[in-house]
């Protein structure tokens, strides 16, 4: 058997194992087969080698998921070369410097992304190919795709070998090269089988970018260990588009950011409960609302096509209030913790076994440890060792040195504890705690978490501002426009002067549940939605 640690490996050996079996499909369309992809990935390999690329170059891609996204990921890792993802959001800057800082040779890039790289943005790459078909767009035309061909060179790949440098979008500044190697992605993906095991019967709807690490891993590489079909939507996922999708595919498994289960639960569930006076004050008692709970999750199921067994939720922190849904709902969620520098899953919990607002224990051949844990609190900084984590940031040697000890821990940056069944509860961001006016670690997220389970938030922002903290918060106006719709005059007005109410209401709201350091001070409504980050995390240091 092939080195299943290693991108080639790890498609012969599914080949093998699954020859014939659906491997990846846009909805509504037949899938291809495994043996399909390696047929493609062996003769995309051709190509490459006829535009002059060699192990060790750096490759391009940027695009929307799609089968040949897969397709052009393998081809490029199992000829040695270095595939460079980029997030389809990412503005011509920065393309731009992604492509300057990698180096690049070649970009495959979409035909709906095209005009993101312009003339000057493309820089010095050699070729520019469309993922669509494969054509030249720019470089030697005279060269083309030709899946008859097949690659006769046999590339030595190692699992040490850089398989890909993704460029973190961050939620605190500028963007770094994360250098992962083989055996990072592909043990990773191996061991969150131990989480929740993937066969040939799964179906795998993909949602998130693949591009960022979270999808990578777990949506690409973790189906083909198992042989599941993996199928992509070829529009944005509004609920117009993702809920025909649903119904079609009837998705075993699914990998989601909170954000997408927040929106469900307080646009579709809370309403129904909480609308009607009378359904209020019965919710509010608790075996009832066990009930009422229970029957919604029965509804939820459906919606998500009846077959779900593995709703993923990672990339951020999940509302307590909306995780005590999900656990009284019987709904199939799942935890994960990690970052892209460790490819990107550290620890997790399956559904079932899920504990309210723990990430669950560290993935197996994983560990984890607290450094400088408080005597009292047992918080410290997370730090973790493994096969997964990262080789290092491309061309940052001292940036590496921050993060990686000598004896090869890595520092997250993140803060948190265990309980006594080694189960890891996130803080928050060392980055991001607010010290108060007599040292307190304030932690914003938790402030947040508060301030986004009050009627009509979309969502919030907690900075310090001259020693005060205030809160950022976007209201969901259209909501307040429905409750006023049958006014007359002009429904705007009302608007604003709601939200203006609703500063009031909300800081009294806030201060009556959190302690006396983490009381807000001042309220600003933002107009506009927070800028954001792939895995829909705010981007905090546009706001500091």
């Amino acid at each position: 058997m092939n080195n299943t640690n290693t991108f080639p490996g790890l498609l012969d050996n599914a080949v093998k194992s699954f020859s014939n079996r659906p491997a990846y499909a846009f909805v509504g369309e037949e899938p291809i087969t495994y043996l399909e992809v390696k047929n493609h990935v062996d003769s995309l390999i051709v190509l490459l080698e006829k535009l002059n690329i060699v192990p060790g170059d750096k490759v391009g891609l940027l695009s929307a998921n799609m089968p040949n996204w897969g397709i052009t990921y393998f081809a490029i890792t199992s000829m040695g070369a270095v595939v460079v993802p980029m997030l389809p959001d990412f503005s011509s800057t920065e393309i731009k410097n992604v492509i300057d800082h990698s180096e690049m040779k070649a970009l495959f890039v979409s035909r709906a992304l095209q005009s993101k790289v312009v003339k000057d943005v493309k820089s010095n790459i050699s070729s520019l190919i469309s993922i669509d078909d494969f054509k030249i767009i720019d470089g030697n035309n005279n060269i083309s795709y030709d899946p008859e061909q097949v690659s006769h060179k046999n590339y030595d790949v190692k699992e040490s070998d850089i398989a890909s440098i993704i460029y973190t979008s961050g939620t605190t500044g500028k963007s770094k090269g994360v250098m992962l190697s083989h055996l990072n992605i592909c043990f990773t993906a191996d061991k969150s089988r131990t989480v929740q095991p993937v066969n040939e019967r799964d179906r795998f709807l993909s949602v998130l970018p693949l591009s960022h690490t979270y999808e990578n891993t777990l949506g690409l590489i973790l189906p083909m260990f198992g042989g599941a079909c993996v199928y992509y939507i070829n529009k944005p996922p509004t609920p117009a588009v993702l809920l025909p999708a649903l119904k079609q595919v009837r998705p075993t498994i699914m990998l989601t950011v909170p954000l997408i289960i927040e929106k469900i639960y307080r646009s579709k569930v809370l309403p129904a409960f909480t609308d009607k006076l009378a359904t209020r004050i019965l919710y509010k008692i608790p075996m009832l609302r066990k009930k009422f709970n229970s029957l919604a999750g029965k509804k939820l199921m459906r919606t998500f096509g009846g077959e779900l067994k593995f709703f993923g939720i990672g990339g951020a922190k999940l509302n307590k209030e909306v995780e005590k849904f999900l656990i009284e709902s019987k709904f199939p969620y799942a935890i994960g913790y990690g970052l892209t520098e460790t490819s990107p899953l550290l620890a997790g919990v399956a559904p079932g076994q899920t504990r309210l607002q723990s990430t669950g224990p560290a993935l197996e051949g994983v560990t984890l440890k607290i450094d400088h844990a408080g005597k009292y609190t047992g918080e410290g900084e997370i730090w973790a060792k493994g096969p997964n984590v990262m080789l290092g940031y491309y061309k940052e040697p001292e940036l590496t040195k921050e993060v990686i000890t000598d004896d090869g821990w890595f520092k997250t940056g993140d803060l948190g504890l265990f309980d006594e069944n080694n189960f890891l509860y996130i803080r928050g961001r060392s980055k991001n705690v607010i010290i108060g006016a007599s040292g307190e670690n304030i932690f914003p997220e938790d402030i947040e978490s508060v301030i986004n389970n009050f009627k009509h938030v979309a969502e919030s922002l907690v900075i310090q501002q001259k020693g005060k903290l205030v809160a950022l918060v976007h209201f969901n106006r259209e909501e307040i426009e429905q409750q006023y719709k049958h006014v007359k005059e002009e429904v705007s007005h009302f608007v604003d002067e709601k939200c203006d109410e609703l500063k009031a209401e909300l800081r009294e709201y806030v201060n009556d549940k959190v302690n006396k350091f983490s009381k807000i001070h001042i309220v600003e409504t933002m107009q506009d939605e927070f800028q954001k980050t792939a895995t829909k995390k705010i981007k905090r240091f546009i706001y500091a």
